[in-house]
């Protein structure tokens, strides 16, 4: 495990699954009626939310984790470093971020713990176990 995960203590974790939680529930799915929430940690200790978010036109949906990141770039600047995020679904099942969110974590969070459901239960991993050639131009 990277040293991300190693840092972040029960607490932290819990922390952040509640607030994926709670985010969840503000989730617009009228469509697939999948609700998802994640929660972000940063490196200055700040947490931030987000859910998806459906449109009738499938590709302009935005996913929880996105969101989450994009919501804290808007609020604090583009000098964002995430720490951990978790993810969570009102279905209880498997749901790990999609290749775009990876991307995405990749690039604020290069370093980042990913805390998901798994088949075999709740899951952290290292970005790169997720996104093994993820990039950045900077």
């Amino acid at each position: 495990m990277g040293a991300a995960t190693r840092n972040l203590s029960g607490k932290r974790r819990e922390q952040l699954l509640r607030a994926a939680r709670k985010a969840m529930k503000h989730a617009h799915a009228p469509y697939s009626h999948f609700r998802v929430g994640a929660a972000l940690l940063t490196a200055k200790g700040e947490l931030y939310t987000g859910c998806n978010v459906e449109n009738a036109s499938y590709g302009l949906t935005n996913c929880a984790e996105r969101t989450a990141i994009f919501s804290a770039v808007a609020k604090s600047g583009p000098g964002l470093t995430i720490r951990a995020i978790a993810v969570v679904n009102d279905q209880g099942v498997p749901c790990s971020p999609c290749g775009a969110c990876r991307q995405v974590i990749y690039e604020f969070g290069p370093d980042a713990t990913v805390l998901f459901q798994s088949s075999k239960g709740w899951k952290e991993s290292h970005i790169t176990e997720l996104l093994p050639e993820g990039f950045r131009l900077q």
